[in-house]
């Protein structure tokens, strides 16, 4: 019985002993190595955490080190939870007050970024490697451990602002990576580039499924998407043929003109989550790389990453609206209107979902958990957990699911009910417009949009805005933006713009 991926890696180990498993910056790690460093680096956590499911905290970058601490908690039989060492010491207090980690993972590179003053015992890296494997000592806490037992805890911020630690078991991650791996026919043949941060959801499916399948993964450096023609590049050079990024780090190579078509050839699956798609962005790429999989990817992080997909088959109108499909093999979804009811074709409800993605729910803290993982409200007959996932959605007349907004952007303005992502989607269809966002001040009720485009100026947007949007949805303020602000996951940084507005 497969418990947790730590069985899937040492197949793959002993499958493939000598393939490079990850590559960063600094250096490559084969599948045999791999199992060795983190086995280690497990002896060490073990020997100093009695206990088994305990929190630890790994501070690390995104490198090879990162993914050993992380396998080697799981090997000492507990949890990890990885920490944005970039992050403000108010969010790092609080994420830290919340998990109570038992131990701390990091290496001496990064320790000197920690700027939090709490008392928690500290692990290095460096210190654990070279030193003897206590077989016998791993065994053990492997026969202890189910696969309802957390595998990791991961914060996010949501609406509020306050990070919430969303706990999802090994499970729940055999159960949706199974789904990726048959879907996607992922394999020992695959490469993999990577673009998200490991304490950002996204990060599951390409790190999990190359660790069970014995593909290949590349780290792609942060530097290649300030440079466009450098990311293709290092795309090329290490002939990556699967990448799943946010549409902000797409659009940096569609925008700037970097890519062209031809230029990919290896290139097999390009797959996308986390924000919409602009369709002009989406277009360039499949012109680019016409042979390619493409698929937009849908789910929070508290279905593991995804619970809907939809593959593009065929360029998008410039109005037409991509759909996030339908559910993931083994995952449900249901549309609830507002008097609790499933909803009919074309009706606007929320979205729920059921099934064996779903997280257990956020860690120490059961009144929020209470909130957004419920009983099921289409049956009473025996306890079933869902979770409500706050986004507005509705399916057309194919049943294919379309996302419509976040419930926290539906708004009441002029007494009309509002969503912001609908003015967002149709505004991305101007041309020249690159990057937008809608912010919304109930006080002053006005509704503020900002762009990132040279070739358009506010003017411009505004008439295209009057001429494309029903009156009431128009924004009162416009504001052109040189570079959007994007958060650590790669993701428009909506927090900034309202403090952008706040200060103005």
């Amino acid at each position: 019985m497969t418990k947790n991926v730590l069985k899937n890696l040492e197949e793959m180990a002993t499958k493939y002993p000598k393939k490079v498993a990850f590559v960063d910056k600094t250096r490559k790690i084969t599948y045999q190595d791999l199992v060795k460093e983190s086995k280690q680096i497990g002896t060490c956590i073990a020997r100093k955490v009695g206990k088994t499911n305990q929190p630890i905290a790994v501070f690390m970058d995104k490198t090879i080190a990162c993914i050993e601490a992380m396998l080697g908690v799981l090997y000492s039989g507990n949890f990890y939870a990885v920490l944005d060492i970039k992050s403000p010491e108010t969010r790092l207090q609080s994420m830290m007050h919340t998990l109570q980690p038992v131990l701390r993972m990091t290496n001496q590179t990064d320790e000197k970024r920690w700027k939090s003053n709490m008392a928690v015992p500290v692990m290095s890296l460096e210190d654990c490697l070279g030193q003897e494997t206590d077989e016998a000592l791993l065994a053990q806490r492997q026969r202890k451990q189910i696969d309802t037992d957390p595998m990791y805890v991961l914060f996010t911020s949501g609406s509020t602002g306050n990070p919430k630690g969303v706990v999802v078991s090994h499970r729940a991650v055999l159960a949706y990576t199974d789904w990726v791996i048959q879907t996607f026919h992922i394999d020992s043949h695959t490469v993999w580039g990577s673009q998200t941060p490991f304490y950002f959801s996204m990060s599951i499916t390409d790190l999990w499924t190359t660790i069970r399948t014995g593909a290949t993964l590349y780290i792609i450096p942060k530097m290649c998407f300030s440079f466009p023609v450098k990311l293709i590049e290092y795309l090329q050079n290490n002939q990556i043929n699967s990448i799943y990024w946010v549409p902000s780090a797409l659009s940096i190579a569609a925008n700037m003109g970097a890519l062209t078509e031809g230029a990919l050839p290896d290139l097999k699956r390009i797959m996308f989550a986390g924000e919409v798609m602009p369709t002009k962005v989406l277009n360039v790429w499949m012109k680019a790389v016409p042979k390619a999989q493409f698929a937009n990817l849908y789910g929070p992080t508290e279905t593991t990453d995804i619970c809907s997909y939809y593959e593009v088959k065929h360029p998008l109108k410039p109005n037409e609206k991509l759909p996030i499909g339908q559910a993931c093999n083994n995952c449900d979804l249901l549309v609830i209107n507002e008097q609790g009811k499933e909803t009919q074709i074309g009706e606007k409800g929320e979205l729920y979902a059921r099934g064996s993605f779903l997280a257990s729910g956020y860690y120490r803290n059961p009144e929020k958990t209470k909130e957004v993982f419920v009983q099921n409200p289409l049956q009473q007959n025996y306890p079933e957990i869902v979770y409500k996932t706050g986004d507005i959605v509705y399916y057309n007349e194919q049943k294919e699911l379309i996302y419509v907004s976040r419930k926290d952007f539906q708004i009441k303005h002029m007494g009309y009910r509002i969503e912001l992502g609908e003015i967002e989607e149709n505004m991305h269809n101007m041309n020249g417009m690159e990057s937008c966002a809608c912010i919304y001040q109930p006080e002053q009720e006005k509704i503020h949009f900002f762009y990132q485009g040279n070739q358009i100026d506010e003017k411009q947007v505004m008439q295209y805005a009057k001429q494309n949007l029903v009156p009431y949805m128009v924004p009162n303020q416009i504001y052109q933006l040189e570079q959007m602000p994007h958060n650590a996951s790669g993701k428009i940084d909506r927090t900034q713009l309202k403090n952008q507005l706040n200060q103005l």
